[in-house]
């Protein structure tokens, strides 16, 4: 049995996780809230994008720490409008087709993304997938404690995330596929045995002309 893994940001939709993000702290339960919210999060944009670049467990942990004090209420009341706000209309063109492809082949098709669940779970519905692999807000006293639940979906941490989805749900790694747009994703492409560079980026482009992985534009009109 095979499944096919997707990453999300940069490779099915054209946004990363802090746009989401913003969409909630411009949307707190008022606009005093939203508008503290928004100062920390400037505040720490410096910081942000250093861990950014150097590794990205503890940006989604920095990014994700903005939601601290957030009611679980209002993150599942907004999460439609931030999918419909955000993510459907940044959505590539071609990504609902590439995952019917997948489905039509019978495979199983896994949105795997440091996003929170909650919007992945609505992209997977919107795309037909069949399983999301996200992050979790840590929440106690219906709020938001700013921390992640674990595993923490980020960077390397990606290929065990699949090693054990595969092995739960009965696939051989070595007849999936994998898609990203990041070269910082090569330990997901890697585990599985027909990865794929989707709208790469200049590193994940050349390593994957070196090892004649196929490449996919999903981010340009066709030609």
């Amino acid at each position: 049995m095979a499944a096919c893994y997707f990453d999300v940001d940069g490779t099915l939709v054209s946004t990363n996780l802090v746009h989401p993000t913003l969409f909630y702290l411009l949307n707190q339960q008022s606009p005093l809230a939203s508008i503290g919210k928004v100062a920390r999060g400037i505040f720490q944009a410096p910081s942000l994008a250093i861990s950014e670049l150097l590794d990205r467990r503890t940006f989604n942990e920095r990014l994700y720490a903005l939601f601290e004090g957030t009611s679980e209420d209002r993150l599942v009341c907004l999460a439609d409008e931030a999918f419909d706000s955000v993510l459907r209309p940044n959505l590539y063109p071609g990504a609902r087709d590439l995952v019917r492809v997948c489905r039509e082949d019978g495979h199983d098709v896994v949105l795997v993304s440091g996003a929170l669940d909650f919007l992945m779970q609505r992209l997977a519905d919107h795309l037909g997938a069949t399983h999301v692999i996200a992050n979790r807000l840590e929440v106690h006293a219906n709020r938001a404690t700013g921390k992640l639940m674990r595993p923490v979906v980020a960077g390397p941490e990606k290929a065990r995330l699949i090693r054990d989805h595969a092995r739960a749900h009965g696939h051989d790694l070595d007849a999936c596929f994998a898609y990203s747009d990041s070269y910082s994703d090569v330990p997901m492409l890697s585990v599985v045995g027909h990865p794929c560079a989707v709208n790469p980026d200049g590193a994940l482009g050349r390593l994957a002309r070196a090892y004649d992985w196929p490449v996919i534009r999903l981010d340009r009109a066709p030609d």
